[in-house]
């Protein structure tokens, strides 16, 4: 055995679709997600533009089975996980219940403040959600509605935390302290988060344009994007299941600041060149790079450096999916991880919507118009974080 690490299971949803079947079809059609807070409760309803599902909690509720009665103890966050959480568990067709370890690792960053922050409105005051505060608790939500009673844990390392609970769950599968993970990142919009990037005057009024010479920053969005991970010993006992191979991770922090990102984006370097290493690739064999790609002015302008740095001034094809999505914060790059295999298995090259202009420093130019049949051998996937959190994931085909 090879001690790879293999994808059998997809799940997502965002603003562009709750499944995978939605989302692909958004993403080849060039159908953004991005419009005006219509379920989040905020003064900003009508100011900025947003990657908003567009279901209330109690029709995820009903759609999930959850009875009305249990309102309170269900976030969110904890019910978009659960949608992504089991559609992966379903793409996969494995049965949690054949003996096989199998861990969760999940991500996030709001947690279920979306629920708990109303308790500071001055309105509505009611404790009964203080208890679903903690980050941990969506984690422990998808556990015991998929009926998972193995190792569970919960990452929050801001923008890359997704990325991360991926290295995590390849960690735990290499190491041999399990066989098989779900694994992934989930959050939903929130008082806090839009106030605070806008605190920082770094959202985008109108749709966000990424490595745009005119971008004027992000949009915020929620979802969650989960995928089942298996060791070669468990994976070869159906070779149809292997979707591709999570080659290639690293993690690296340059600690440059505690928003923003370097300029020569040296923490990215790192992270791409370590993870390039372990796949055992060099930056030529790459075939797509799904960016990190927020729309301000810093993180593209860093993020570009930094691919410049390891691709030279001819890069692979690029683009950022957050511009179909707004920026998910913890389940940015879970969600990005299932748009890479998809990109990789299906010989899709996604577009990037909205770009005009390339920016002057480094000019960095996305895919406009989608590509199909493509042979994508590579895809790597870029997720920084504040306070220079930075993460790489290469999948490649089998």
């Amino acid at each position: 055995m090879n001690n790879h690490i293999w994808i059998t299971g997809l799940g997502v949803a965002s603003s562009i679709g709750i499944d995978v079947k939605e989302s692909l079809s958004a993403l080849i059609s060039g159908k953004r997600g991005l419009g005006p807070v219509r379920i989040l409760e905020t003064i900003h309803k009508d100011r900025f533009r947003v990657g908003e599902i567009p279901l209330s909690d109690q029709q995820m509720m009903e759609m999930l089975g959850i009875p009305v009665s249990s309102y309170k103890a269900y976030t969110r966050t904890s019910l978009i996980g659960i949608i992504a959480a089991r559609e992966a568990l379903q793409n996969s067709g494995l049965d949690l219940g054949d003996g096989v370890p199998t861990a969760l690792v999940s991500a996030t960053t709001v947690g279920g403040m979306d629920k708990t922050e109303r308790e500071y409105s001055g309105a509505n005051v009611d404790s009964g959600f203080v208890s679903t505060h903690p980050c941990g608790d969506s984690t422990n939500k998808i556990a015991d509605y998929l009926g998972m009673e193995g190792y569970r844990t919960t990452l929050s390392t801001a923008c890359s935390s997704g990325a991360n609970a991926l290295i995590h769950a390849a960690r735990l599968i290499k190491h041999g302290y399990v066989e098989r993970a779900l694994v992934g990142g989930v959050d939903a919009l929130s008082k806090f988060t839009l106030n605070g990037f806008n605190s920082l005057m770094i959202i985008d009024p109108d749709e966000c344009r990424p490595f745009d010479r005119n971008r004027k920053g992000l949009n915020l969005g929620e979802g969650a994007g989960f995928l089942v991970l298996e060791s070669d010993r468990l994976a070869a006992r159906d070779q149809n299941r292997r979707m591709c191979r999570l080659s290639g991770y690293a993690n690296a922090n340059d600690a440059h600041h505690q928003t923003a990102s370097s300029p020569d984006g040296q923490g990215a370097y790192d992270a791409m060149i370590e993870a390039l290493t372990l796949a055992g690739i060099t930056p030529d064999e790459i075939t797509y790079i799904n960016a990190h790609g927020t729309g301000t002015d810093n993180n593209d302008a860093s993020e570009g450096a930094a691919l410049v740095r390891v691709f030279g001034e001819q890069l692979p094809p690029l683009s950022s999916t957050k511009s179909f999505t707004g920026h998910t914060l913890g389940a940015a790059a879970g969600i990005e991880a299932v748009f890479s295999v998809l990109a990789l298995r299906e010989g899709i090259l996604f577009p990037e919507p909205g770009f005009e202009e390339a920016m002057e420093s480094p000019s960095i130019r996305p895919l406009t118009e989608v590509k199909k049949g493509v042979d994508i051998r590579h895809v790597l996937s870029n997720s920084f974080g504040f306070g220079g959190n930075n993460s790489t994931l290469i999948f490649s085909k089998a």
